[in-house]
């Protein structure tokens, strides 16, 4: 059978949302090569990326919410995958590089509004800035899981790093600046766990 020659107006259309789509994906690449503020900041070596701590992050929203039934595993891991986003723009602020929360909830949320813009809704653009609002809110239980395990993923590279000996500096703010903050029971006993490693290589 001869193969179909698509119209010029299909074949326009796919050429564009080619090009907005790897526009979007060259943007994206900088989450592959910044490393996370924090632990440049406290002197680790080769620390990770942004992405793979988004990478990670991904794999813990899918086995955490296939324990919890009441969960939506998929939005759990589109969260996973959306959260950090507007990094790839804005980089990595913490509360330690001088910029308010105000100013910088505004220069994400107009980073995923441009993504949004630049995917349109055929390539899943809304759907990437409303699963970014949701996290950013916090208020769906996927959300709420999903925050902790940001926090959950930072404390376990956090150990890993003291286990290695890769820092210069302390890294107890990261585990004294989660304390008491967790908002689900998985958050709760994946940190206990993960404190109890701490201890355990400490008193060794």
């Amino acid at each position: 059978m001869a193969e179909q020659t698509p119209s010029a107006s299909t074949a326009t259309a796919t050429a564009e949302a080619a090009t907005a789509a790897i526009d979007f994906l060259t943007l994206t690449r900088t989450l592959k090569t910044t490393k996370r503020t924090g632990w440049v900041m406290r002197g680790v070596h080769q620390p990770e990326s942004i992405a793979d701590h988004m990478y990670r992050m991904t794999l813990m929203a899918m086995i955490s919410s296939f324990s919890n039934g009441a969960l939506d595993t998929n939005r759990c891991i589109k969260l996973a995958l959306i959260h950090d986003l507007a990094e790839a723009k804005v980089g990595d602020i913490t509360p330690h590089c001088g910029v308010s929360d105000e100013e910088k909830h505004k220069r994400e949320l107009q980073t995923m509004e441009q993504m949004s813009q630049m995917l349109g809704a055929a390539m899943g653009g809304e759907e990437m800035l409303g699963l970014w609002k949701e996290y950013d809110e916090g208020a769906t239980e996927e959300a709420k899981l999903l925050k902790d395990l940001d926090k959950i993923e930072m404390i376990l590279q956090a150990q890993e790093y003291e286990a290695e000996g890769s820092h210069e500096k302390s890294l107890d703010q990261f585990f004294t600046s989660t304390e008491g903050k967790w908002r689900t029971e998985i958050g709760r006993a994946w940190a206990k766990e993960i404190v109890s490693r701490r201890t355990k290589k400490e008193s060794a």
